[in-house]
């Protein structure tokens, strides 16, 4: 038994590599941040993502988690059931609802003394776009949460 299945397995190892093609990862970046209802000392947000597929092949996705650190610390998290399909060398922007507790809050207001003066936080979003055990596709973006805005001319 143990001649048949050996072989066999090698076979379909070999063929599972051959078929795995050069993928490049998605390029995700934030685009855009709502306020959504919250509960008692819950802040809620909407997180827009704007999600690129460099590949050929569309991406498909039954779920999608993120999770938001500023400042180094963590912040928020959220996930969505939100099913779809990213075509190959396309772009979508995914909206995601995130919650952030009050002690998250609290924890980032004491570590900022004066948020006037900052030039901006670090942030750092981690998250998936899951479609199964093998189809999950990580990404991460990271940048500056900028509170001056833009410069007058």
């Amino acid at each position: 038994m143990c001649r048949v299945l050996w072989p066999l397995c090698i076979v379909l190892g070999l063929g599972a590599c051959a078929s795995h093609h050069d993928t490049h990862s998605m390029m995700v970046n934030v685009v855009g941040i709502d306020t959504l209802p919250g509960d008692d000392l819950e802040l809620r947000l909407a997180v827009k993502l704007r999600v690129q597929n460099p590949n050929d092949a569309p991406v498909q996705y039954r779920g999608v988690a993120l999770n938001l650190d500023v400042n180094g610390r963590p912040f928020a998290t959220g996930v969505s059931k939100r099913t779809g399909a990213i075509g190959g060398y396309s772009e979508q922007v995914i909206s995601v609802p995130m919650s952030v507790s009050a002690f998250s809050m609290l924890r980032q207001a004491l570590a900022v003394n004066d948020l006037l003066s900052l030039e901006g936080l670090p942030y750092s979003l981690r998250g998936k776009l899951a479609d199964g055990l093998f189809g999950t596709t990580r990404f991460h973006d990271e940048g500056i949460l900028d509170f001056k805005g833009p410069t007058p001319p």
